[in-house]
């Protein structure tokens, strides 16, 4: 398959293999190679699992999970962090692929720490985020090391409403009240 020029379906997606341990997203059905994270990125990633560990269980947090979003053409996107309800990790308890379609409940929280560059900001700023709204997933974060802030988009009647925290401000969320963390608490978790 000339992957340059073919647009991939989902479903030819979800069967893709080209032999390699590369990790790829869907984006308006074409195959986009993810880069490797950076060290900073999976600290943010795993300091923030470790803390919601207190409030959920084991089984409803991933940082590998792919969520089908929708859109005109296929595409998924693989968070830095995903917080699933009981029964969305019971359904996918049951799969091989640790994937969210679209008939299965979304989310409850994804995490997207951002990376360096202007199209890294672009994705996880804008298109993201009016993908995730339009999957339903009820709570997003953006967590920027290079701004030093937190954004928090809650959803509410299909848009979602945007609060940002920095330096010692806590991070109000509404999937999770009871957290107690500063922006510069979860920053300085990868120092």
């Amino acid at each position: 398959m000339n992957l340059a020029t073919k647009r991939l379906t989902l479903e030819e997606y979800l069967t893709y293999d080209d032999g390699t341990d590369k990790q790829y997203e869907l984006v308006a059905g074409e195959l986009v190679e993810m880069p490797s994270e950076s060290p900073l990125n999976v600290q943010i990633a795993l300091f923030l699992l470790a803390h919601l560990l207190q409030f959920v269980p084991i089984n409803c947090l991933s940082n590998k999970a792919e969520i089908v979003v929708s859109g005109a053409r296929a595409t998924t996107r693989i968070p830095d962090l995903t917080v699933f309800s009981v029964e969305l990790a019971a359904i996918l308890r049951d799969t091989k692929r640790s994937t969210i379609l679209l008939d299965m409940p979304p989310p409850l929280l994804v995490v997207e720490v951002v990376s360096p560059g202007k199209a890294n900001e672009d994705r996880d700023y804008r298109y993201k985020r009016s993908e995730y709204a339009a999957r339903g997933i009820a709570e997003y974060w953006i967590v920027d090391p290079l701004r030093a802030q937190v954004t928090v988009l809650t959803l509410v009647d299909g848009f979602y409403e945007e609060q940002v925290f920095g330096g010692e401000a806590a991070i109000a969320s509404t999937q999770f009240p009871e957290l107690n963390l500063t922006v510069a608490t979860v920053l300085q978790a990868a120092t």
